[in-house]
């Protein structure tokens, strides 16, 4: 299965597919040092962001939120790309600076998608190994 959207941040990134329909605070939903999710009101609490396709509607909170994705990438526990419903500033310029292939606006919904998941933010497109 192969979606296109929007390209937002340049790459290729590929990894296991971690969905929530529940959008993401960085700042203080994310540890930095680790990669997991500390929110302990968010459905994907304890779960590792690192290495995986990160699929969320949109960012909330600060935009102190784009450094912690950059501390993520500082770190090596970043995801490899994200998807997003609606791409919103704060997530954009994280992934851009972190250097994570990201793209939002899928022609599908990203719950379709399960598995290894491929993220191409030069051209937009997003592909699950079938």
């Amino acid at each position: 299965m192969t979606l296109t959207g929007r390209s937002i941040s340049k790459g290729v990134g590929t990894g296991e597919l971690l969905y929530t329909d529940t959008p993401i605070s960085f700042l203080g939903g994310v540890d930095a040092k680790t990669g997991v999710i500390i929110d302990q009101k968010h459905p994907l609490h304890g779960k590792t962001v690192a290495g995986k396709v990160l699929a969320f509607p949109y960012g909330k909170g600060s935009t102190v939120g784009s450094y912690v994705m950059y501390g993520l990438a500082k770190n090596n526990v970043a995801p490899a790309a994200i998807i997003n419903t609606e791409c919103e500033t704060i997530i954009a310029i994280g992934a851009i600076i972190s250097g994570i292939p990201m793209v939002d606006r899928l022609n599908g919904d990203a719950a379709q998608l399960s598995g290894v998941v491929t993220v191409n933010g030069d051209t937009g497109e997003v592909s699950a190994a079938q």
